[in-house]
């Protein structure tokens, strides 16, 4: 579909691409890895046509639609959200406004006979090509998309200008999913989308029927979608056949290779040196000696990768805080008319790993700021507990540093003596290296200043660590460094991250913040969506047996057995062994055996939903033939007033047969996804 030919890119002396070749076909969904700097972004350009290379072809095909989302830059103005992201469809919509204006027109008697006729006949035309092109159902398709991408009922006719920078690119990226281009380029897509938002976009690219680039530092994100990464490294593009995880191990066992490869060559250039060397004057050696300089001249020295310094590092010591770290009671939020919490109780406890999840907007920043002290509630209290020592990492941490210090000086400042040897080794880790450590703060990027906000939270003692998105502007190598310090951290932990796999890790305990409630599910996020995939499940009388266990075993228990967690898996689980069956595992087939049944029963009424859709839709069919019969009969235009009344009501019948397929369409899919099935295939097949 496009192909790069000896393609060259380069700024100054600096070498992005060497003479590449590479090439991407239709279906393809493609992550594109590299360290910072390589030239991703860069690369993306070019195949958008907003750059050029400095030699080489790009060569696509000329009918070749392509969608590029930048990371940032993007916004929008003048219109509502719903309106602009309709503009995706801008000929449809071109086609729907003449097909309306003609509709006006038929109904006036002074057009003459003859461009009455012509109008007619343009008419169907047009029909013709908004029916195929799925205009009936395009209001649905846009509403999903959205919704999909977190625009609620109200957002959508809110001016776009009302929009922060997160949600201009929000909207934005609904508009090239909703064109549906034959090459979708993404560059960091979820840099600004929470979670329920990245679950939906994964599902939505992974049964994109085209073309997919997209540069990503969320690995969850590459393992759900991509199927070949792309490694962009040493001016070459690699590619690797599979997700995520599989091109960690190919490219680790390839380095490997490729230094081993130059071991021996180094060793085989140092020992015919050594000849030269050692031969160099002496006449009988003089042919030998010449044949190793021209075969040392055609030596191609092999390049490798500079191995970035794998760090581990361990949080300094700090005392232990109380069994209760923290308690918030009937604690009320509001701004103005908004009220963010009406009556919130919380009870964090010593050890607990905690992820706020919730849209963008519902309260997750509001509640850290409160947790910390920062912000204090409308009504309730905050209770802290004995001897906490709490580091709060905020969203806007990076504008708290002070500008006048150096990079180097702002780690220095406040951490222990102790640490101090271990500061270049983490500022290697977050990227800062060589010269860069002497940089003022002032000078730095927004990323780099996250970067270094990161860092020195690391170096501080403390047994409670709050922090709000703090992977923002992260590489995948140094969220690693992040995650295992995280792993291995011994105090209490409240986090707010929009990286499902970060979630994953580090997660025992998840709060879901929204409608002014913050409610708690113990267990992994995996579980959490289990959860509410299963709302008859009674969670919070979980939660409540899960905390009198945990304060029998004492704050650290969840190291040792995490509290119980109800799982897809665990559901059709080993009971005990044959002959010997115990009440809970009694218990535990009955409440299995009415799970089924419910289940069971939901399936039913699906396929009865279907088939109800199926007969309303062979009516409204039946119906628009009986009319189109009518309106095909000689005379029938004769009587414009009466033609008209049969042509609208034929285009209210065409909509809602639409309407009804898009509906039809999507309860299939639900079916198929919880049966099993392929799509369309009955219960009885």
């Amino acid at each position: 579909m496009i192909q790069l030919s000896e393609l060259t890119k380069s700024f100054g002396d600096r070498v992005l691409l060497d003479h590449v070749t590479w090439q991407i076909s239709d279906g393809d969904r493609v992550g594109l890895c590299g360290p910072n700097g390589a030239g991703k972004t860069t690369l993306l350009k070019m195949l958008a046509h907003l750059d050029e290379p400095d030699e080489g072809d790009i060569i696509t095909p000329a009918a070749l639609t392509i969608g590029y989302l930048p990371q940032d830059g993007l916004t929008h103005a003048g219109r509502t959200v719903f309106e602009e992201a309709s503009s995706a469809f801008q000929p449809l919509l071109d086609i729907k406004a003449e097909m309306h204006e003609i509709e006006h027109r038929l109904g006036d008697e002074s057009v003459p006979q003859a461009e009455h006729d012509a109008m007619l006949a343009r008419y169907s035309d047009l029909q013709d090509r908004f029916r195929l092109a799925d205009g009936y159902s395009m209001d649905l398709r846009i509403a999903t998309v959205l919704r999909g991408l977190g625009f609620d009922g109200d957002a959508l006719a809110r001016p776009t200008e009302t929009f922060s920078g997160g949600w201009q690119m929000r909207i934005a990226l609904a508009k090239l999913l909703l064109g549906r281009p034959n090459l979708l380029l993404l560059d960091e897509p979820t840099n600004h989308l929470d979670l329920d938002a990245r679950n939906w976009l994964e599902e939505y690219l992974s049964e994109y029927p085209y073309a997919v680039i997209v540069v990503s530092h969320d690995r969850y994100f590459l393992d759900s979608v991509v199927t070949r990464i792309t490694d962009l490294n040493l001016r070459k593009l690699t590619d690797y056949v599979g997700n995520y995880s599989k091109y960690v191990e190919q490219r680790d066992a390839m380095l490997e290779r490729l230094r081993e490869a130059k071991r021996e060559q180094d060793e085989e250039v140092a020992r015919v040196k050594m000849f030269i060397d050692r031969f160099r004057y002496q006449a009988t050696k003089a042919a030998q000696v010449q044949s190793r300089i021209k075969m040392l001249e055609k030596v191609v020295p092999i390049e490798v990768p500079p191995e970035r310094k794998r760090i581990h590092f361990k949080f300094p010591p700090c005392q232990k805080s109380g069994r209760t770290v923290l308690e918030m009671q009937h604690v009320r939020k509001a701004y103005r008319a908004l009220t963010v919490f009406r009556d919130v109780n919380l009870h964090i406890e010593r050890g607990d790993r905690i992820a706020l999840v919730g849209p963008n907007g519902a309260g997750k920043s509001t509640l850290m700021r409160m947790l910390s002290g920062e912000e204090a509630p409308d009504a309730g209290s905050r209770t802290l507990g004995h001897q906490v020592v709490m580091e709060y990492f905020a969203q806007d941490e990076a504008t708290r540093l002070d500008p006048a210090l150096t990079v180097y000086e702002t780690l220095q400042a406040g951490s222990p003596t102790g640490m101090v040897p271990m500061i270049r080794n983490i500022l290697g880790g977050f990227l800062f290296s060589g010269d860069d450590v002497y940089k003022r703060v002032a000078v730095l990027s927004g990323g780099e200043r996250t970067r270094l906000a990161v860092a020195r939270m690391l170096l501080r003692p403390s047994n409670t660590l709050l922090m709000d998105e703090p992977t923002n502007h992260l590489d995948l190598e140094s969220k690693d460094v992040l995650l295992e310090a995280l792993e291995d951290y011994g105090g209490t932990l409240v986090m707010v991250s929009h990286d499902r796999y970060f979630v994953e890790r580090l997660a025992t305990k998840i709060i879901e913040i929204g409608h002014g409630e913050a409610l708690v599910y113990p267990g992994t996020y995996g579980e959490f969506l289990w959860h509410k995939e299963h709302p008859q499940e009674p969670v919070l009388v979980k939660q409540k047996v899960a905390t009198e266990t945990a304060r029998h075993r004492g704050p650290d228990a969840h190291r040792k057995t995490d509290a119980p967690r109800p799982t897809p898996a665990a559901q059709g689980g080993h009971g005990p062994k044959p002959g010997v069956q115990s009440p809970e595992g009694r218990d535990e087939r009955k409440r299995v055996e009415a799970e089924r049944r419910k289940q069971q029963r939901a399936n039913e009424a699906l396929q009865a939903r279907i088939a109800a859709l199926e007969s309303r839709i062979a009516e409204r069919e039946s119906q628009i033939k009986e009319l189109e019969a009518a309106m095909s009969a000689p005379g029938f235009y004769d009587n414009r007033e009466t033609s008209k009344q049969v042509i609208d009501r034929h285009q209210a019948l065409m909509w809602d047969v639409g309407d009804l397929m898009s509906q039809w369409e999507a309860l299939q899919g639900h079916a198929a996804e919880h049966t099993g099935r392929p799509t369309g295939q009955s219960a009885e097949s």
